[in-house]
């Protein structure tokens, strides 16, 4: 019989591209989710009842174990961005990471595969940054042998971060940028989910992996890079820190004043922190080459899905032929 695997967060961004990966691998698939009914769709990822979506809360012993039980491999790409309601950073980063591992070690799990981020450290500015670490701790501290994978920033078609400053783009002729000199080293988000398809099959040893592109480049020049995909020209504000932190509290204090019926996806002051510090693999870290995996460039992979955001969409490339033709 095919091995199973439970992926937590597996409607995610990153969590789709791993049931992709390891649905062809030819595993049986179940994807924990809180809401089941939306995560439907990821069936046509494998034959008919490998892939099963199920309900569980991240947040609960049971739920947690229950979906668990009979699974060869785990993997949890469970994470937010912005705290709302009772998912807080520590409650999913850190408790929820603790969780998973303990019943991966009452279950006897195999394999367990943990998406952290670059960046994760206790000392860190940043909570978000702070409640990966304890995560990351927690979960040595339950299951010794995990393997967790630490990427940069992710791209791809369904990101929030190239797909921000294009729509950002469009409606104003200013992008403002808190931390333009920040340095990341940007990974295709199917580079990731090939890196825990290859951890949960027993090709990578245990340990921490940090997971960056080929390419390191400021934020100012990354967003540079996109409008020069999507063949727009638009004046870079560099926000100082100080103003960033102004224009994230403010959008967090807008959020708790509507008792999260507005989530703050714009700006946050912890993200503000985030931008403090860099996002690219440090030296002697073992990474893509440990796990025989060459990372696409972003200039492979951007203009896939970023044509939308051009002034003439699909339509561009003929109407740049059509100005060359003569009468």
């Amino acid at each position: 019989m095919s091995k199973l695997v439970t992926i937590y967060g597996g409607s995610g961004f990153v969590g789709r591209y791993i049931v992709q990966r390891m649905a062809h691998q030819g595993w049986r698939v179940r994807v924990a989710v809180r809401r089941p009914n939306e995560a439907l769709s990821l069936r046509a990822y494998g034959a008919v009842g490998q892939v099963e979506p199920v309900l569980c809360n991240i947040r609960d012993d049971a739920s947690v174990r229950d979906v668990m039980i009979g699974a060869d491999a785990v993997v949890n790409c469970v994470g937010i961005l912005v705290e709302s309601g009772k998912n807080s950073f520590d409650a999913v980063h850190h408790q929820g990471a603790e969780r998973i591992a303990r019943m991966a070690r009452e279950q006897r799990v195999e394999q367990l595969v943990h998406i952290s981020a670059l960046g994760a450290d206790e000392a860190a500015t940043s909570e978000y940054a702070r409640s990966k670490a304890r995560g990351e701790a927690a979960l040595l501290s339950q299951f010794p042998k995990a393997i967790i994978l630490r990427p940069s920033v992710i791209f791809g078609p369904e990101d929030q971060f190239f797909n921000k400053f294009a729509r950002l783009s469009q409606l104003s002729p200013v992008i403002p940028l808190v931390g333009a000199d920040s340095l990341m080293q940007p990974v295709y988000v199917d580079d990731v989910a090939a890196a825990a398809n290859a951890a949960c099959s027993g090709a990578a040893k245990s340990g921490i992996y940090e997971l960056g592109g080929p390419d390191i480049h400021s934020l100012r020049d990354l967003v540079k890079i996109m409008l020069g995909i999507i063949q727009r020209r638009r004046l870079i504000f560099n926000m100082p820190i100080w103003m960033g932190m102004i224009v994230g509290g403010w959008f967090d204090l807008v959020q708790k004043m509507t008792f999260g019926l507005f989530t703050n996806t714009i700006l946050t002051r912890d993200q503000v922190n985030s931008l403090r510090s860099d996002s690219v693999v440090h030296d002697g870290m073992p990474g893509f080459e440990a796990l025989g995996i060459d990372p696409a460039a972003m200039e492979s992979v951007l203009p896939d899905y970023l044509w939308v955001y051009r002034p003439s969409g699909q339509f561009a490339a003929i109407k740049a032929s059509a100005k060359n033709l003569k009468i």
